[in-house]
């Protein structure tokens, strides 16, 4: 076919693409083909707007780098990180609810023994974490590995600074026989998202902030289950209906109790203030998974 315009160049678009073999990539390109194309039509696109879109788009992948993903911040500051979240992740009752994994996440941290302190000498309010892990249905998964990961006190990831050297504010536990563990680490605080790349630009043009609550990352892993990917929510934090993410949800938001010196429930003895979170993970099993 020849003289393509803009009443049919669609549809040829969209043919080109029928003898691909895989039925499912043949489905996803069609459909991202027509969205597309009625995109460029609705807004009437200016060659240089997608001059523009073009340039951001590369900047954004220049951008990225082993320790920062401006794709991801890109995916999850325009909705579609918790959006393909929500999609995927249809829990049974019993299961905590999912968000997203965010662009800080370190594959492969050492493991370290329950009552390990994540702090480690970090400036900050000392902060207790005591979780348990089941499945779904209430029954405890003991050797599940609970990776947890979150900001300093003020507002960094490890990854972030570099006056910090290995790791901090990040490890991997292995619950006990009862499901259980427990970790000191410093509490969270409020941030905002990186913004000097691509995704503070888009920000900045279109008036938003690029704050996220405070909050605690955990991904817990089990055998046959579905690996858990949420954060836990700070009470009262003032960025709770408003996060850059679009990534709070009412069940994970929770109170940080605080508590006076003295014994803590690991034994040890604080002599001054300190936070205390207690949360009970849910873990969706993968036979309710093949169920659905």
């Amino acid at each position: 076919m020849r003289d393509f315009s803009e009443q049919n160049i669609t549809e040829a678009v969209i043919e080109a693409f029928q003898g691909a073999p895989d039925p499912r990539l043949r489905k996803i390109m069609a459909a991202l083909i027509r969205h597309l194309h009625d995109f460029v039509r609705e807004v009437d696109l200016t060659q240089e707007e997608w001059n523009f879109a073009i340039d951001y788009l590369t900047k954004t992948g220049q951008t990225c780098t082993e320790k920062r993903q401006e794709f991801i911040m890109l995916s999850d500051t325009l909705g579609i990180s918790m959006l393909v979240d929500a999609i995927n992740h249809r829990m049974p009752t019993g299961a905590t609810e999912t968000t997203v994994l965010g662009p800080f996440y370190v594959h492969n941290q050492p493991e370290v023994p329950l009552g390990f302190d994540l702090g480690r000498g970090l400036k900050g309010e000392p902060l207790y974490v005591e979780g348990f892990v089941s499945s779904a249905t209430g029954t405890p998964l003991p050797n599940a590995i609970v990776d947890t990961w979150q900001s300093d006190a003020e507002g960094y990831y490890d990854v972030q600074r570099s006056d910090v050297s290995g790791s901090g504010l990040r490890g991997r536990f292995r619950t006990d026989t009862q499901g259980r563990f427990y970790f000191w680490s410093i509490m969270p605080t409020s941030y905002p998202i990186p913004e000097d790349g691509p995704v503070g630009e888009m920000l900045r043009a279109t008036g938003r902030h690029s704050y996220r609550p405070a909050h605690v990352h955990f991904m817990i892993a089990a055998d046959d289950h579905e690996t858990l990917i949420t954060h836990i929510f700070p009470e009262g934090d003032a960025y709770l209906d408003s996060d850059s993410v679009f990534a709070v949800k009412k069940s994970l938001v929770r109170e940080f109790t605080k508590e006076p010196p003295g014994a803590a429930p690991d034994g040890s003895r604080m002599d001054r203030p300190w936070r205390k979170l207690t949360y009970n993970f849910g873990l969706k099993p993968l036979a309710m998974q093949r169920a659905a």
